[in-house]
């Protein structure tokens, strides 16, 4: 026992040996890295973008436009970025101490601390036109000067100083000492602060905005309190309620009808013994990879003025047809049909959660099926059932694409904050008042969904194996809910028959002979000597959208499932607070990220308005809490002795991660992958916002035909968009594979 002791000992001596030998170079290489972007790399944003290069022949580095901040402080010019050569300096002199050295922590956390300070104050205190705030200008007299947006230089600044500000508080012994763990806490803090919390924070501050750019909360009040908001014409007898009132009882309705529907067909997949719910399975799942607005477009070709039903409906009764699908009717069955699929995903896990040994316990003591159904199975469903609504409700107050081209004249508050922005009114301040009351509303119902649930347990599964079999569903219960099941799955299946008849007609309704004129618009192909021409006119969009989705997926994948490891596998303080911080974004509606991205990146410091690089990032922390979530289930099932077999054996926390962690995480990593891919292709309420004429998302392309009523080549496209993602989403599950844990079959002689 005494020489196992001194041997654990020892390796424990030389893991921390070995920690910092590996710190070193990192230190080294992270000073490496500010040095560079302060001395080396321009320090505003380019304007041909991100990507181009062309500044390096072009006047480079002595031309202001290009020139690193060393050089550009050097011409005397922008002096508020000398004070930064400082922390780099500080953090330089560190590389001769040791690690447990005092003063390494110290200048480290101070030099590095000071720099992230000084970049904010001066990125937000210096803008286009000088000084932001007036009182900075009484105080310092005019500027003339002006700054642009962050570039390069700037970004492997703040990047440095970040992970040398992480290693100071490590070698204060925070989380161990361990490098990898603070570094990767503190980026995403980071990460979630600028791009969640920042864009946010400054949605909610244009509210109050004049128009002579001063505050007042009187403005506030106005937009906030105004009749076309709030107005219960529609109870008092009037035509039209306010748009928040329409919002809301739309997206109660949706969040019902859904999660009775995911119920419905949970049920049917896991308690009954229809003969085709495999198929009916995989018909629900369909709606997730369609664009969501697209539904509302083959709805249109059944129930609208020129519909297959309408027409059939009005010459079988000589009734003259209606546009009564344009409102709240075609609104909440298009948004019903898009967003069932996502409850039923929820549902089915917690159905199938249900112990069966609970079940046929309450069997034993004669409880008969309905009673054993009432009093055990559905109260264990509730934290199913309150997921599902409240993602249906999100999803409905998100939806923007179903509501412009079904809303007729029930306008909605997604819609408004589009046209407020978009339309000749141009008034931020009223687009930030809505959006403000529609993040009011999805985290009110957040938060009474976990009231609802309140502190109860529903756990039935334990370590102890459970061989019991779910019991079927009563006979009252199984007759109306395998009709309705039927009933909507043939529904869906109508739904996306005129999806693709919608593509190869002349003009529906009026001209139905088929044609693939729409296809070969959209994506035709030359061949020339040069070889291929793209001449669609959808290609561009594709190809872009494409891109994005194909940058963005791997983007949110990683980012969700390091914070998983995060958040299952270390104790640091403040945790539930990350917690909370990283799943924000979940519950803030597209439309309201689309807003604040325009709002907060339009100006300096941070100028990503246009770019591609603000569609990757709404998309990437948009979705990350699917990763987070997907990680965190499947990191439950991995017992921690792997992370400590693997850390007394002499590899530091990232090893593990990478060598031990992520290889048992295929499905976590499959599924972030998927959702995030699909999500990409399929977004409407953030894109519409954030696209340019060089970045143009298929989806907004698509809108676009359809406010032109170009039916036919907006459901062509749409028709394609489905066969892609289904192509790339088994291609992504073969390339993740499988996780293979347990035995394996021998290829030789057995052992």
């Amino acid at each position: 026992m005494m020489r196992s002791l001194c041997c654990h000992n020892k390796t424990l001596v030389m893991q921390t040996a070995r920690s910092g030998d590996v710190g070193r170079p990192v230190l080294i290489f992270w000073i490496i890295i500010g040095w560079l972007g302060f001395l080396a790399l321009p320090w505003y944003a380019i304007e041909d973008g991100f990507f181009a290069f062309e500044w390096l022949f072009d006047g480079y580095p002595f031309d202001t436009d290009y020139a690193p901040a060393a050089f550009i402080v050097a011409q005397g010019e922008k002096l508020w970025l000398a004070p930064l050569v400082l922390p780099l300096l500080a953090v330089t002199a560190v590389i001769g101490r040791p690690k447990s050295d005092p003063l390494y922590a110290t200048i480290l956390i101070a030099a590095s601390g000071f720099g992230l300070a000084w970049l904010v104050l001066q990125g937000f205190g210096i803008g286009l036109r000088g000084w932001q705030f007036g009182m900075l200008e009484s105080l310092f007299g005019d500027l003339g000067d002006r700054q642009f947006g962050m570039g390069y230089g700037a970004l492997f600044v703040a990047v440095s100083l970040l992970f040398l500000f992480t290693q100071g508080i490590a070698a204060r012994g925070a989380i161990n000492g361990d490098v990898f763990v603070v570094s990767a806490i503190g980026s995403v803090i980071a990460l979630i602060t600028v791009f969640v919390f920042f864009p946010i924070a400054n949605m909610l501050a244009s509210a109050f905005i004049t128009e002579d750019q001063s505050y007042s909360i009187a403005v506030f009040f106005s937009k906030f309190f105004d009749d076309r908001l709030w107005g219960l014409g529609c109870v008092a007898g009037g035509h039209r309620c306010g748009v928040a009132w329409n919002s809301l009882f739309l997206a109660v309705s949706v969040g019902l009808l859904t999660t009775l529907l995911g119920l419905v067909f949970a049920l049917v997949a896991t308690r009954s013994g229809f003969k085709y719910k495999r198929a009916m399975r995989a018909l629900t799942v369909l709606p997730i990879i369609t664009p969501p607005f697209v539904i509302g477009l083959a709805i249109i070709l059944l129930f609208g003025l020129s519909g297959t039903v309408t027409t059939f409906v009005a010459d079988l009764f000589g009734v003259q047809p209606t546009r009564w699908i344009y409102g709240l009717p075609g609104i909440m069955i298009a948004q019903v049909l898009a967003f069932t699929p996502v409850a039923f995903l929820v549902m089915i896990g917690v159905v199938e959660g249900v112990s069966p040994s609970m079940e046929e316990a309450a069997q034993t003591l004669r409880a008969s099926k309905w009673e054993v159904f009432r009093t055990v199975s559905f109260p264990l469903m509730r934290p199913g059932l309150a997921n599902a609504f409240l993602i249906g409700f999100i999803e409905s107050m998100a939806d923007f694409g179903n509501p412009l081209v079904l809303g007729g004249n029930y306008d909605v508050l997604s819609t408004e904050i589009f046209f407020a922005i978009v339309g000749a009114q141009y008034d931020q301040g009223q687009a930030a008042v809505l959006a403000i009351v529609l993040l009011s509303f999805t985290l009110g119902a957040f938060y009474a969904q976990r009231f609802w649930l309140g502190n109860k347990s529903y756990t039935t599964v334990s370590g102890k194996g459970d061989a019991g079999v779910h019991p079927t569903m009563p006979k009252m219960l199984s007759v109306p809910v395998i009709f309705i099941a039927v009933g909507w799955a043939g529904f869906t299946a109508v739904i996306y028959c005129m999806i693709v008849a919608g593509s190869v007609v002349e003009l529906w309704g009026l001209n139905n002979s088929l044609t693939f004129k729409h296809y070969a618009t959209a994506f035709s192909v030359a061949l020339e000597d040069n070889g291929v021409r793209w001449t669609g006119a959808a290609w561009n969009s594709f190809w872009t959208t494409i891109q994005i989705a194909a940058i963005a997926a791997p983007l949110t994948a990683a980012l969700g499932l390091l914070t998983a490891y995060l958040l299952t596998r270390q104790n640091f303080a403040g945790k539930s607070s990350f917690e909370f911080g990283t799943m924000l974004s979940f519950a803030i509606p597209g439309t309201v990220i689309g807003v604040s991205y325009i709002l907060a990146f339009n100006v300096p410091p941070l100028e990503l308005t246009g770019t591609g690089i603000i569609l990757v990032i709404s998309f990437v922390f948009r979705n990350m809490s699917v990763g987070v979530r997907a990680g965190i289930a499947s990191m439950s099932q991995l017992d921690k002795s792997l992370d400590e077999s693997s850390l007394t054996l002499g590899a530091n926390s990232w090893h593990t991660f990478r060598r031990i962690i992520l290889p048992l995480l295929k499905p976590a990593i499959l599924a972030a992958l998927v959702y995030s891919f699909v999500t990409a292709m399929t977004a409407v309420s953030a894109v519409i916002f954030l696209v340019s004429a060089e970045y143009d998302m298929a989806t907004s392309y698509i809108i676009g035909r359809v406010e032109n009523n170009d039916y036919g080549l907006a459901i062509a496209y749409s028709t394609t968009l489905i066969f892609v993602m289904l192509l790339v989403v088994g291609a992504l599950q073969l390339a993740v594979g499988r996780t293979a844990i347990g035995r394996r079959k021998s290829t030789g002689q057995q052992s």
